[in-house]
């Protein structure tokens, strides 16, 4: 998304996305590879995550970016695509099989002025988060997508130009989504693997394309509101009294002006390890 998009009703739209219940049921393990993976209960059908992403080649020395979590042995096998996902009637919106974890996610990105010092931070202390990158915004910065996949964090997909997808055709938010897929595969060397519906409006059609292009459906527990810019505090405040194990939040890397976003993050980030949670991102086998 290349400037800040709030098409009337966003307040209500989120409010409809936090409203949808419970969350879509899998069997989610954290990403450190020592963690044992822990159950909840069970609403529909279990998607096994795995403990570590697939790994690209470093493209830089090794002490430049965070070492990806696995081992050699595992970038030299042959890389797998996880199963179809059946079609779900609401996105997953916390993470409860993390264990004492939560998930930092990163919507609209890359941008070339945000997303750099985003990285840095959460590089500076070893912490993995998903990033939804929007299909623009990746083609116009392919250095970055690559930079957030050597970095070992997950790619999602935010679709091309960040419309409200309830209001398109099925033609128009199929093209939406797969023509962001694809950049990103051509980019990152992987399709992504989890899908975002801008403003959180999803719909019939959403789920089943996403599906249809193996995604699960992703939203979130916390919401910064990082892009009302609430000031750096109020983004901090709402990070730190939303957390809980499981909890998924929501800031943004692009489509304004993030310079609060980035002030919080170093700010909470250690804040949150000293509470021993561990900052994680669920994978899929």
């Amino acid at each position: 998304m290349k400037y800040e998009k709030k098409p009337p009703g966003r307040r209500a739209l989120l409010k409809i996305a936090a409203g949808l219940g419970a969350v879509a049921a899998a069997h989610l393990i954290a990403a450190e590879p020592a963690a044992a993976p822990t159950t909840g209960p069970q609403a529909g059908p279990r998607t096994p995550v795995a403990a570590g992403p697939p790994a690209a080649a470093p493209r830089r020395p090794a002490g430049y970016r965070l070492q990806p979590m696995v081992g050699q042995a595992a970038e030299a096998a042959p890389r797998r695509r996880p199963a179809r996902p059946p079609v779900r009637t609401r996105p997953f919106e916390e993470l409860p099989d993390l264990g004492h974890a939560m998930v930092l996610t990163f919507d609209d990105g890359p941008d070339p002025v945000y997303t750099p010092q985003i990285l840095a931070t959460l590089r500076r202390h070893q912490v993995h988060a998903m990033f939804f990158l929007c299909g623009e915004m990746a083609n116009d910065n392919q250095d970055l997508v690559r930079a957030i996949a050597e970095d070992g964090h997950v790619i999602g997909n935010h679709t091309w130009t960040h419309p409200l997808m309830t209001g398109l055709t099925r033609a128009e938010a199929r093209d939406e989504i797969e023509r962001t897929s694809e950049v990103i595969r051509r980019t990152a060397g992987d399709a992504p693997l989890w899908f975002r519906a801008p403003y959180g409006a999803w719909n019939r059609n959403v789920f089943e394309i996403g599906a249809e292009l193996n995604m699960e459906p992703m939203a979130w527990t916390v919401d910064t509101l990082d892009w009302e810019t609430p000031g750096t505090d109020s983004i901090i405040t709402r990070v730190l009294d939303g957390a809980a194990p499981g909890v998924v939040v929501l800031s943004h890397d692009a489509g304004g002006n993030r310079s609060q976003t980035v002030e919080a993050l170093p700010q909470y980030l250690p804040r949150l390890i000293d509470q021993g949670y561990r900052l994680t991102v669920p994978y899929r086998t």
